[in-house]
C-alpha cells in the first residue's frame, strides 16, 4: 500500500534532538514495527470484503463500501492529525493513532454480536482513522530519523516492513476468517469469526501503543510554518502547478486500480472459469499479489538508477493495462497468473507518481504534498465504481476500469509529468 512522505518543517513545538542526524536503529526498529502492523491491517479489508459479502448477502457495490469507508479515512482525518502532530509532536501522535486504531478494532466485538453490516463499516472508519494518524506522524517522522543523505534508505526500509504486511495479510486473514465460516448457520454465528482476528489485532497494537508510549524516542523538528511567495504576493493554487495537478489525479487513479484489484481477487479467483476456488485458497494467493509489490520495490531501486523517474513510471503502467487486459480476454490459470502479476508493476508507482508531482515546487513543496496525500481517497471510490460494474456486468468484465487508470498513469508519466523541469505556477 501507498506510504505517504511528508516534507519536515523548520519550526518547532516541541525541542530539536541535540544530536538530529545520529542513526537510531533502536527508534527506527519502533517505528518500522508500526509500517508493518498498517500494511497488515489495511489489506485485511481484501478479506473482509468476500466474508462480509456471503455474510449479509450483498451485492458487490455494497461490499465496496467497505473500502469506500476505509479510505475515505485519508482524507477526512488527515488534516485533524497533522494539526495533532503540530501540536504533540510525532511520538505522541503515533502513541493515539495506534490506540485509536485498537478502539476500532474493538468494536468489531458488537458488530459481530448483533452481525450489523453498518456497525462493521463504522468500526472499519475508526480503525483508519487511527491508520491516518500513524501514516501522517510515522512517515515524516521516518524521513527525520537520521542523516538527510540517507532518508530513503530509511523510508525504503520502512516500506518493505509496510509491504511485509501487506504480504502475509490475506494467509493470515484466510486462515482465521476464511476458515472459521461455518456453512448454513445464521448471520450472527458466521459473524462472529472475526471477533478472535480482531480483539487479538487490538491487543496488538495497544501493546505497540504503549511500546512507543514508553520508548525514548528522539525528539524531531515539526514545521508549523505557513509558506509565502518569495515575491510576497498571495501564493497562486497549488492546482495551478499542471504536474502536480495531474499527478494528484494520478495518485488517486493508482490507489483506486490497485485496491480494486485486491478487494475482488478472492471473489475472482472463486469464478468457475477462472480457479473456482474456495475463499481461504483463494486468499492465499491474494498474498502473491501483495508480494510481487514487495519484490518490485527492490528491483525499482536498482532500476531508478538508471531509468529516469517518468519513463520507469510510463512503462510499468503499460505493463499492468496489459496484464489486466489479458486477466479479461482469458480464463483460468492465464487469468489468474496475469492479474497476480499486475502487483509487482504496481510497486514503484506510487513513489514516482508522488515524486514527480512534488518536483520544482521549492516553499511550496509541503502544500503538494498534502495535495497528493488528500488524492489517496481514490482508493474509496474507485473500487466502489468496479463493484458497480461488476454488478451490471459481471466481475471478469469490469476489470476495464483498472485499465482506464493505468493508461492515465502511462501518459503522466511520459507526458503528464514532463513540466516538472520548469516546474513553477501556470497561471498568474
Amino acid at each position: 500500500m501507498p506510504n505517504l512522505t511528508l516534507p519536515t518543517p523548520s519550526e518547532t513545538s516541541e525541542p530539536v534532538s541535540p544530536a538530529p542526524f545520529t542513526s537510531n536503529p533502536g527508534a527506527m526498529a519502533v517505528v518500522t514495527t508500526i509500517f508493518f502492523m498498517w500494511g497488515l491491517i489495511t489489506v485485511l479489508n481484501d478479506i473482509l470484503i468476500p466474508h462480509l459479502k456471503a455474510i449479509f448477502h450483498l451485492n458487490y457495490t455494497e461490499a465496496m463500501l467497505i473500502q469506500f469507508c476505509f479510505f475515505s479515512a485519508y482524507f477526512v482525518f488527515a488534516v485533524p492529525f497533522g494539526r495533532l502532530v503540530e501540536r504533540v509532536g510525532y511520538q505522541k501522535t503515533m502513541v493515539t493513532g495506534l490506540c485509536t486504531a485498537g478502539i476500532g478494532a474493538l468494536l468489531f466485538l458488537p458488530a459481530a454480536a448483533v452481525a450489523s453490516f453498518p456497525l462493521f463499516l463504522g468500526a472499519l472508519i475508526v480503525v483508519a482513522a487511527g491508520i491516518t494518524g500513524l501514516q501522517v506522524s510515522a512517515n515524516p517522522y521516518v524521513s527525520v530519523l537520521g542523516s538527510p543523505a540517507t532518508a530513503s534508505s530509511r523510508l525504503n526500509l520502512a516500506q518493505a516492513l509496510n509491504s511485509l504486511g501487506t504480504t502475509i495479510a490475506p494467509y493470515l486473514g484466510g486462515l482465521l476468517i476464511l476458515n472459521h465460516l461455518p456453512a448454513g448457520h445464521s448471520p450472527v454465528q458466521e459473524a462472529h469469526s472475526v471477533i478472535a482476528p480482531y480483539v487479538g489485532l487490538a491487543a496488538v497494537l495497544f501493546v505497540l501503543a504503549l511500546g512507543v508510549a514508553l520508548s525514548k524516542l528522539p525528539t524531531m523538528a515539526v514545521d508549523t510554518k505557513i509558506v509565502q511567495e518569495s515575491t510576497g504576493k498571495p501564493a497562486v493554487s497549488i492546482w495551478s502547478y499542471r504536474h502536480t495537478a495531474l499527478g494528484a489525479l494520478g495518485i488517486f487513479l493508482y490507489v483506486g486500480a490497485e485496491v480494486s484489484i485486491g478487494s475482488f481477487l478472492v471473489n475472482y479467483f472463486g469464478q468457475r472459469e477462472i480457479g473456482g476456488l474456495d475463499a481461504q485458497t483463494a486468499a492465499k494467493l491474494v498474498a502473491f499479489y501483495w508480494g510481487g509489490a514487495m519484490v518490485g520495490r527492490f528491483i525499482g531501486s536498482a532500476v531508478l538508477r538508471r531509468v529516469g523517474a517518468g519513463t520507469a513510471l510510463g512503462s510499468v503502467a503499460i505493463g499492468a493495462g496489459l496484464l489486466v487486459c489479458l486477466s479479461m480476454l482469458t480464463f483460468g490459470h492465464v487469468a489468474m497468473c496475469t492479474i497476480i502479476l499486475v502487483g509487482l508493476f504496481n510497486s514503484i508507482m506510487f513513489p514516482n507518481i508522488f515524486t514527480l508531482g512534488i518536483a520544482g515546487l521549492g516553499d511550496r513543496t509541503g502544500e503538494g504534498a498534502g495535495l497528493l496525500i488528500a488524492a489517496i481517497v481514490g482508493g474509496a471510490l474507485v473500487p466502489l465504481a468496479q463493484g458497480a460494474l461488476a454488478d451490471h456486468f459481471g466481475i471478469h468484465h469490469a476489470f476495464i476500469l483498472p485499465v482506464l487508470c493505468y493508461i492515465y498513469i502511462a501518459y503522466y508519466g511520459f507526458r503528464g509529468s514532463r513540466p516538472v523541469a520548469e516546474a513553477g505556477p501556470l497561471l498568474t
